[in-house]
């Protein structure tokens, strides 16, 4: 059992678990499977918090928009409209960001208490997610597993079943500083993405794979972050079975480097810039590892749907390092 971290309103607790390996220590917690803080070491050894955090469980229940080092679920990002059609019948969802549902709807993966039991070198979460929640068709079981391997790595493991057709797209939403304070724009980031998905006024895709040469899109060689993305990536890899490196970001200022590997055929770049008190705009930036935002109401894009019988299955490896 992990120590208490907190008290729900109606006396649920929260814990709160430590991993440790190879100078990596990480804590989670039982609410919304957070990851609620990551030190790595720096070029001099000396280590340092590098996603955002709060002490307490009263700062998450506070704040709980930034979904701070969350798991995201049933679906990451957008779903347009609140709404999707499979199989002939359209599913209405709660919309939570104006007409849209953003990360599963009001009350989503993130602001639930998982199981947690310990495995080797780390933790498993489980949770059932009852049929219609949040309009999501299906009652389904997922399991996320969290792991550190020999070089200290953090290995994120996802799986899920469903009884009827639905859809999934589950992702960690870490907010990343690797400097461990102050403004995350002079980070330095390459990514393996030739395209982009453009998106209108309310942060939906317009259905094109846009290239990104000659736009500020382009981070295939390394290039500050800088500010005023919120933007999903289309991996050149696609889909992979086994995690692939897609992305390095690194901190000239504490030498700090993290790299990200993952199946996942999308990565969403947030820098963050709606940020607010305690934290700064743009003290941090994410790299959530996905399936594209609306997919369910885009068939063109790489689909999200599991049936009865199939396992969904998706791995991110968050590996750290200083130079």
């Amino acid at each position: 059992m992990g120590e208490l971290f907190g008290t729900l309103s109606d006396g649920t607790p929260v814990h709160r678990w430590t991993l440790e390996r190879a100078g990596v220590r990480v804590r989670v917690l039982s609410y919304g499977g957070v990851v609620q803080s990551v030190e790595v070491p720096d070029r001099q050894g000396r280590a340092g918090n590098v996603v955002l955090g709060f002490d307490d469980l009263e700062g998450y229940l506070a704040h709980p928009e930034p979904h701070l080092g969350a798991l995201i679920g049933r679906y990451a990002n957008r779903i347009a409209g609140a709404r999707f059609t499979l199989d002939g019948r359209t599913y209405p969802l709660v919309a939570n960001e104006g007409r849209n549902t953003l990360h599963g709807g009001e009350r989503g993966f993130d602001k639930r208490v998982w199981d947690v039991e310990p495995v080797e070198h780390g933790l498993r979460l489980t949770r059932v997610s009852p049929r219609d929640e949040e309009g999501f068709p299906g009652r389904l079981e997922v399991t996320a597993t969290y792991t550190l391997d020999a070089s200290g790595a953090l290995h994120l493991a996802y799986e899920a079943v469903t009884d009827a057709p639905t859809v999934v797209n589950l992702t960690n939403h870490s907010y990343l500083n690797l400097a461990g304070s102050g403004h995350a724009g002079g980070h330095e980031l390459r990514l393996a993405a030739s395209r982009y998905t453009p998106v209108d006024a309310a942060s939906i895709p317009t259905g094109e794979l846009a290239d990104v040469t000659g736009t500020r899109f382009d981070f295939r060689t390394p290039r500050k972050t800088g500010s005023g993305y919120d933007h999903n990536f289309v991996l050149d890899k696609g889909v992979t079975r086994a995690p692939v490196e897609v992305a390095e970001l690194y901190d000239p200022a504490s030498g700090r480097v993290l790299t990200v590997a993952t199946t996942e055929p999308g990565l969403q770049l947030y820098t963050a810039d709606h940020l607010g008190e305690p934290f700064l705009p743009g003290g941090g930036v994410a790299l959530e590892t996905q399936h594209f935002p609306d997919s369910p109401n885009r068939p063109e894009f790489p689909s999200t749907v599991l049936r009865p019988g199939e396992v969904y299955r998706s791995q991110t490896v968050y590996g750290f390092s200083a130079r």
